[in-house]
């Protein structure tokens, strides 16, 4: 039973990240779709959408939903989906986390959330320009 994968975002964000990921990876191991959110959509109408998708992509492990920023509208359609879905909504997608879940597609639903929050964690480095004398 594979975990499938929604991602709820602002604009094309979503889709140009899994686009971005397939492309390093060769591959999008797990079902997956993306929907994209503008400014003057009706979040009712997104949100019945989502519900379809999430429908269609839960092969019997459940959904991962990820959405770029909490407490935006993409967030809030999604955290709407955990009262109809066998789901959990993870905040703050970004290409390291994303990256982590493709790796992992066997994993169960709560060990894959896990995997993608320290992705995510782990992918936030800072450089620093060595001192040359």
């Amino acid at each position: 039973m594979k975990t499938g994968l929604l991602l709820v975002t602002h604009g094309n964000i979503g889709r140009d990240m899994l686009d971005t990921v397939t492309e390093i990876l060769g591959t999008c191991p797990l079902p997956a779709e993306t929907i994209a959110v503008h400014s003057g959509d009706d979040p009712d109408l997104l949100f019945e959408a989502a519900s379809r998708l999430t429908t269609e992509l839960d092969q019997g492990g459940g959904v991962l939903v990820l959405t770029d920023l909490y407490g935006s509208t993409p967030s809030n359609i999604a955290t709407r989906l955990t009262d109809r879905h066998n789901l959990r909504v993870i905040s703050g997608a970004n290409i390291p986390m994303l990256i982590r879940i493709l790796n992992y597609p066997e994993l169960a639903l709560d060990a894959l959330c896990e995997k993608a929050i320290n992705g995510a964690r782990d992918g936030i480095i800072m450089s620093t320009r060595k001192e040359t004398s």
